[in-house]
């Protein structure tokens, strides 16, 4: 039977999702073994851009430059996977600014500013059909090796599908909201980190974007009932995922 052939490509971002791939280092040799591997800039030269069977993409769409090599890759992947929140959700890369987008590119490029003409910032679900979502900040190592095993076996990955606040009382967590007053973000988070975070006493911020059917309204009126501000509400919301994808 016929290895599928993979690629790994990053647009605009930090390319965490890309280390954390190859901070896989007791797995990397089996599964570079099983797979075809055929295009992965930070990890090997030599690469070759062909059709493929499946292509993990992360970082997130914010010049034509990287609009481009997008919808390049979608046209000769059988599978396109969006890894990491940037990815999937737009990231930090989005987050919610107060000061217009043209003060900032004159603060820091002077003069010149007007070279650049960066795109709104959105998930590459935007732009692409994307046929699966790998979300973290960066990606969970267990959760990326449980994809590469499904998707040997031909099968979509299953992922944790819940909010975070479960894995906080599977683990016996103490609750940071209700103790001690964080603006914890658990509750409209998507799982699969362990709760990492919390479990160190330190509020969830929803680096790994929201839950399906979050109740976000609800949430907000929480912590009103607790004292914060809208102001700081909406800016923690908004901190992984850009205001209007959700």
């Amino acid at each position: 039977m016929a290895k599928p052939k993979m690629g790994i490509y990053g647009l605009t971002g930090c390319a965490g999702d890309q280390l954390a791939i190859l901070n896989c280092e007791d797995e990397l040799l089996d599964i570079v073994s099983s797979v075809e591997l055929k295009s992965f800039i930070m990890a090997q030269t030599g690469n070759e851009e062909c059709e493929l069977d499946i292509a993990f993409v992360d970082g997130t769409v914010t010049q034509e430059r990287d609009l481009k090599e997008l919808r390049e890759i979608r046209e000769r992947s059988g599978l396109l996977i969006a890894m990491g929140t940037c990815a999937v959700w737009g990231g930090v890369a989005g987050t919610r600014n107060y000061t217009p987008r043209k003060t900032l590119k004159e603060k820091i490029y002077g003069e010149k500013a007007d070279f650049l003409n960066p795109l709104p910032v959105k998930p590459l679900s935007a732009y692409v059909q994307v046929d699966f979502n790998l979300t973290g900040c960066p990606i969970e190592k267990e959760e990326f090796l449980k994809s590469i095993a499904s998707l040997l076996h031909g099968d979509l990955p299953v992922l944790s599908k819940f909010a975070l606040c479960t894995e906080c009382k599977m683990n016996e967590y103490e609750c940071v909201l209700n103790t001690r007053g964080k603006l914890c973000l658990g509750p409209v988070t998507v799982a699969g980190c362990g709760a990492r975070c919390p479990g160190m006493n330190i509020a969830c911020i929803g680096c790994r974007g929201l839950v399906d059917e979050a109740n976000v309204a609800s949430e907000v009126n929480l912590f009103q009932e607790k004292g914060f501000s809208l102001l700081d509400i909406k800016n923690r919301l908004h901190t992984f995922v850009p205001p209007g994808q959700r």
